[in-house]
This record gives structure tokens, sequence and C-alpha cells, in this order.
């Protein structure tokens, strides 16, 4: 095996020695928490080290676990998509972090929360570089399991409320996974993306029915479509965001959803895509399966974008406001690789998957900074009520400065990332369009249109009720240290659990 295949293993491996170094230090505050953001540093430099060799090296490398070849072994593979995912989760994972060190109580990062950060991040990484479909269920529960412990992590009654829904959600999204996954195999004879792939390409080769690999496909997709929060699979998303640490939530709204719709994209462009099917059900037709999935990303990522955007505009904290545009952001994800599956031409089809991508990573990095900038706000004022704040500008003008920044991005202004993406997804939705004239082409641009004017109007309210006009007692009187406010430092306990569950609390 080449040396070079070895690199592919890195980030799990940068995680894996996180677990454990996180664990031993556990006795010694101080050493854990630099331990686990050095942890965080290395994650993000194997992640680096391995998009450098894939993107710009000797392009995509695979590493078979045990020597065992596939399709038989456990294979893990790193190409173009899965590292540029893997580089969203190593940016987000390390600010998350270097974060909790500072704004998480230590004693609440004393029991067990570096470990689990950890395996959150084991696990994201696990699934964008898996090469089979039951591993990928394997280390979408690992990343799963993290993620239940910190959404009821505080213990109060509302977070063991959101825990509860949360874990019944994904129980059950896991049990359709499963279910898929292991039909798949009864009927093409392989878990191996790549050999399933080679498989569904031809057939009738393989003695292959083509119709229960369509229906398998379909449970397969609710999965991954509850993963990601896409509408009607949202409702564990705002509960979640509530109740989680926010620098967890960061990576939940950043990276977690994001494995959703990775492995959408992988299963049915990459697995599917050469599935010789005809389509033709209620008008929709098509000569794969790709002709199926383009309607429905389109239709549950313009409700997603609507639902999200009205719901984030009526909120009263700033948790819920950015847990329902979160929503709203990730149909902004799926319009273009809906786009993308209904293309006919292959220039089209990449340029709404890379439509896609960009907006993943511009929402990725601006939701993660408007998260960690909630952080601090609640830090130095002691609530999270956008009725109770005013005049934050002038009271902490870096933290100001650092969520007008998110804003702007997620409204879409130039030179911002958030501007890029939205044109790229527009550009997407238009041509489409143009290149049908169909209603439903039309309506998916007004969507989006939409869409950008609910983002514009809860990203100002929130500022202008927050960060504008004179200054309300909480902020006159925050505790903010301007070297530490954008990191959101020095949280006090009692402060924070009572701002979220003012009734359970969390007992001393």
């Amino acid at each position: 095996m080449a040396m070079t295949e070895q690199i592919v293993i890195g980030p799990m491996l940068a995680a894996l020695g996180s677990i454990v170094l996180t664990l031993s230090t556990r006795r010694f505050r101080r050493l854990q928490r630099a331990v686990s953001v050095a942890g965080g540093l290395a994650y993000a430099g194997a992640v680096g080290a391995l998009a450098w060799r894939v993107v710009l090296g000797a392009g995509p490398a695979a590493y078979q676990v045990g020597g065992v070849d596939a399709p038989f072994g456990i294979t893990l593979v790193a190409d173009e998509l899965s590292a540029f995912m893997l580089v969203i989760a190593g940016a987000v994972g390390a600010a998350s972090i270097a974060f909790s060190a500072a704004y998480v109580d230590p004693d609440n990062q004393a029991v067990f929360y570096h470990p689990l950060f950890h395996c959150l991040l084991l696990g994201v990484a696990g699934s964008f570089l898996t090469g089979d479909l039951f591993n990928l269920f394997v280390w979408f529960e690992v990343m799963l399991m993290a993620s239940y412990v910190f959404v009821a992590f505080y213990g109060g009654e509302q977070h063991t409320a959101a825990a509860l829904r949360y874990l019944v959600l994904n129980v059950f999204g896991g049990a359709l996974l499963l279910l898929g996954v292991g039909g798949l195999y009864a009927v093409t004879g392989t878990l191996n993306m790549a050999d399933m792939a080679r498989r569904l390409a031809a057939p009738a080769a393989y003695g292959i029915d083509v119709e229960p690999v369509l229906g398998l496909s379909a449970l397969l997709f609710a999965a991954f479509a509850l993963k990601a929060g896409l509408v009607p699979f949202q409702f564990w998303v705002p509960g979640a965001y509530r109740a989680a640490p926010l620098p967890v939530v960061a990576m939940l709204a950043g990276v977690t959803k994001k494995v959703g719709v990775y492995a959408i994209v992988r299963l049915y462009f990459t697995v599917l895509g050469g599935l010789p099917v005809q389509v033709d059900v209620l008008g929709v037709t098509g000569d794969s399966a790709l002709a199926l999935l383009g309607p429905v990303l389109l239709l549950t990522g313009t409700a997603s974008i609507v639902l999200g955007g009205l719901g984030a505009v009526v909120r009263d904290t700033f948790e819920e406001t950015f847990a329902y545009s979160s929503i709203g952001q990730v149909g902004f994800i799926v319009v273009p690789v809906g786009v993308a599956a209904m293309a006919d031409a292959e220039p089209l089809r990449r340029f709404a998957i890379a439509a896609a991508l960009v907006y993943a990573l511009h929402h990725a990095l601006a939701k993660g900074l408007l998260f960690l900038a909630t952080g601090a706000v609640r830090s130095a004022t002691g609530t999270n009520r956008l009725a109770d704040l005013g005049g934050l500008a002038g009271r902490s003008p870096l933290l100001g400065a650092t969520f007008f920044v998110g804003s702007l991005s997620l409204v879409g202004i130039p030179p911002l990332t958030g501007f890029f993406g939205k044109f790229l997804v527009f550009d997407a939705a238009v041509r489409r369009a143009a290149a049908t004239g169909a209603a439903g082409a039309a309506g998916v641009v007004v969507a989006l249109l939409v869409g950008a004017v609910l983002t514009i109007l809860y990203t100002s309210r929130t500022w202008t009720r927050c960060f504008w006009g004179a200054r309300t007692p909480p902020v006159e009187d925050a505790a903010v240290d301007p070297a530490h406010a954008a990191a959101g430092a020095a949280l006090d306990r009692e402060g924070y659990v009572d701002v979220i569950d003012p009734v359970g609390g969390v007992e001393e």
C-alpha cells in the first residue's frame, strides 16, 4: 500500500488520539483544555494535508482497513467532494473547540465535554470518508451518540425534553437507514459504494431488479433528509439548538447538517447516477434515478427556505432565530442539488453542484460565527432575549463588528462568502428556468427571492434590536472584556442555565 494512502485516515486518527488524551487528562482541567484545543488544531491540520493531497496532489486516495481489498474489506475514500466537506468540518471544529475552552463553564467541561466533542468530529470524518453504506450508518450513529449527550448536556427539563425528541426522531431515521442499507445489500449483493455503482450501471448483468433499488433509496433519502433538517423533517432543529451548548450548536448547524446533504449527493450522484431506469411519474420523466431526486429536492428545499425564513422573522431569542434560519439556509444548499439532478447538460449539473458546495461553505462559516457571537452576547449580558438587549455595538464594538460581518455574509453582501454562494445558487436556478421554461422552475426562483428577503428581515431585525439604539440595563451592566468578547469568555454557569431553563436549572 502506498504511503500516500495512509493520509486518508489522518483526520480520524487525530480525533481518536484527542479522545484518548482528553480522557486521560480529565483530572487536570487546564491541561485537558489545552490538549483538546491542540487536538482540534491537529484535526484541522490532518484535514488540510489530506485536502492538499487530494485536490492539489495525486487525486483521490483510498485506504483499505486491515489490508483487505474492496469490496470485501472496509474502505475509506477521500476524493475532492469528501475533502471539501472535511475542510468545512476542520475549520468549524477547531474554532468551536477553542471557543469551548473559554466559553463553557470549567465544571461542565470536566464532565466529558471534550472527549464527546472529539467523538463528534470522529463521526463526521468517518461519515465523509467511508466507502460503504453500512459504515456510513455506523459513523452516523457515532456522530449522533455524541450529539444526543450534548442536547441533554445541561440536564434541565427543557434540555431533557429536547433530547428525547431528538433521540426518538433520529432513532427512527437510523432504523430507516439500516433498513435501506440492508435492502440494497440484499438486492445488489454488495455494500461497497463503488462496487454498487458498478453493478447498478449494468443491472441486467448482475440480475438486479431496478424497482426495489428505487424504493430502498427512498428510505435512505428520508433518513438523510432527517439528518439535514429538511422540511418536513425539521422538527428536531429548534429544540436541539436551544438546548445544546452554543459551540456544539455551531457544529450542528455548520457541519453535521451538511453530512446529510453530502450523503444524498453521494448516494444519488455516485451510486445511483448510472442506474438505467425510465421514470414517468406525475409528469416527471427521465432515464435515471436523478429524475426522481430533482423534484423532491426542489420541493423540500423551497419549503425549507420559506418555512425557515418565516420562523426566524418572529422568534424572540438569538438561538431560535438562527435555528429557524438554519432550516431555511439548508434549503439554499439543496435547491441547486435538485437543479443538478434535473439538468440535461453536464456543464449545468457541475455548475449547480459547485453552487451547492460554495453555499455550504458560506453557511458553515457565517452561521458558526453568528452562533459563537451569540455565545459572547449571552456571556456578557446574561440574556439571549432580543427584547432585553440594545446598544451592544456601542458597548462592545468588536463584538458588534463580528456579528455585523456574520449577518452581512448571511444576507449575501459582497465581497463576503454569502454573496458568491447566493449568486451561484440564483444563477443555477435561473439557468434551469431559462432552459425549461416551466412554471415550477420559475417558482423555485421566486422562492429563492422570498428566502433572500426574509434573510434580510430577520438579520436586520436582530441587529437593530440588539446592537443599535439605546443601551438596555443588561447591556449597560454587561461584563464585556474587549479582548475576549468575540471568543465569549468567562460565562457564569448559573446565569447561563437560568437563561435557558429558569424552571429546571442545573442542581449544584
